[in-house]
């Protein structure tokens, strides 16, 4: 038998857009049920995008921004085992000091944020309407995602001054900041620093979301959700593992 909460009371008053970007935030639960009830994605795509495109080109036009990025494209090819040859590091290099870097850096923010969520719309159309018998429009969903989204803005305002500070791109949101001491090399160590504190709260807060949505409970929906993203993390720690040689 399905368990299902109870369902959310319905939304008294209509919510403007600053309203449901606040909500998301601090009151997740009435935000996604007038969300629900009124489904409109656009505006809150917008500030998202708009806070992630700012805050890239800001950081970005900077030395330390520029040279943050290019030490994390360096880690990151290194991780899957990759030695860059002198030649390709300058080259590399030479890209990141173009002044177009911050624009470009932005650009493909602003282009591949919607598509992350479409996909994420589509698969939870595909798992609840389809599959489990929901009965929401893809543009209810949608707009559920599209709010989820002020997490990951959230994100960027909170981790970017770090990031300046730190040099580094790192971030310093995830589960390896608890425990320096570990080897970076090591599995644990992938591990840890694949899953971020700001990732689990949106899922989270997607699970809330889903949850208002489609009149289930919010915790089976979030097990799942954090259960994918552990599984991911375990693969890319394992896949990273694997090829360097650790």
């Amino acid at each position: 038998m399905t368990e299902t909460s109870a369902p959310a009371a319905a939304p008294t008053a209509h919510k403007n857009l600053f309203a449901r970007v606040m909500g998301v935030l601090m009151a997740p639960r009435s935000t996604y049920a007038d969300v629900a009830a009124r489904p409109r994605a656009l505006g809150a795509l917008a500030v998202v995008l708009l806070i992630m495109a700012c805050g890239s080109v800001v950081f970005f036009s900077t030395e330390v921004g520029r040279q943050a990025l290019l030490d994390q494209q360096i880690r990151t090819m290194e991780s899957f085992g990759i030695k860059l040859p002198a030649d390709a590091y300058q080259l590399l290099e030479q890209r990141m000091s173009r002044p177009s870097t911050p624009y470009v850096t932005a650009a493909g923010q602003v282009v591949f944020l919607p598509i992350v969520m479409l996909a994420i719309a589509g698969i939870a159309m595909a798992i609840f309407t389809a599959a489990l018998g929901g009965d929401a429009t893809f543009k209810q969903v949608f707009s559920i995602v599209a709010h989820s989204g002020v997490i990951v803005a959230v994100q960027q305002l909170f981790v970017l001054p770090l990031d300046y500070a730190r040099e580094s791109l790192s971030s310093p949101t995830n589960l390896a900041v608890f425990l320096p001491f570990l080897d970076d090399a090591t599995f644990v160590a992938r591990l840890l620093g694949s899953v971020d504190l700001f990732i689990i709260w949106s899922m989270v807060n997607l699970a809330i979301g889903l949850g208002v949505l489609y009149k289930r409970r919010t915790g089976p929906i979030a097990v799942g959700l954090l259960g994918v993203y552990v599984a991911i993390a375990l693969i890319i720690a394992a896949v990273k593992t694997a090829l360097s040689g650790a």
